[in-house]
């Protein structure tokens, strides 16, 4: 049984767009608007073409979630049907995982290159510095309380 079952697909001349409206099933609560547009396009093969979700309603008592996608040959077309705050949290969410992406990459690299480096190098310098201040604080309280 596939998770996505199409309710209907229906080709828009007039607008040149396909729309498409899907039930996600048992993806209710977990289902986000842009792993949503990736199943589509995998189970459509829609690669090279825009897919924007207009709509994605979890039905009340139930655990599907129910989708709508238009599916666009043109970027330029798409921006000029569809309404530009849609578009803007579009490219905000994509912009946010990109840089999450971003910032796992490094932190892995750095991980896997460096830590027998890394490791010999910090562990006299953590001890250096854990000893120099406990050293200057016990030299200094007895100083600050015979002032008081």
């Amino acid at each position: 049984m596939s998770l996505i079952q199409t309710l209907s697909d229906v080709n828009n001349t007039f607008l040149s767009r396909r729309e498409l409206t899907c039930d996600f099933a048992g993806l209710s609560g977990k289902l986000k608007s842009l792993e949503a547009v990736d199943m589509i396009t995998k189970e459509f093969k829609l690669d090279g073409k825009i897919v924007i979700p207009m709509r994605l309603k979890t039905h009340v008592g139930m655990v599907k979630v129910t989708g709508t996608f238009y599916v666009y040959d043109d970027e330029v077309l798409a921006k000029k049907h569809i309404n530009p705050t849609i578009i803007s949290r579009l490219e905000k969410t994509k912009a946010k995982v990109a840089e999450a992406e971003k910032a796992e990459v490094p932190a892995e690299e750095k991980t896997a290159e460096v830590p027998a480096e890394e490791k010999t190098a910090e562990v006299p310098a953590e001890e250096k510095t854990a000893e120099v201040p406990a050293e200057e604080k016990t030299a200094e309280v007895p100083a600050e309380e015979k002032t008081e």
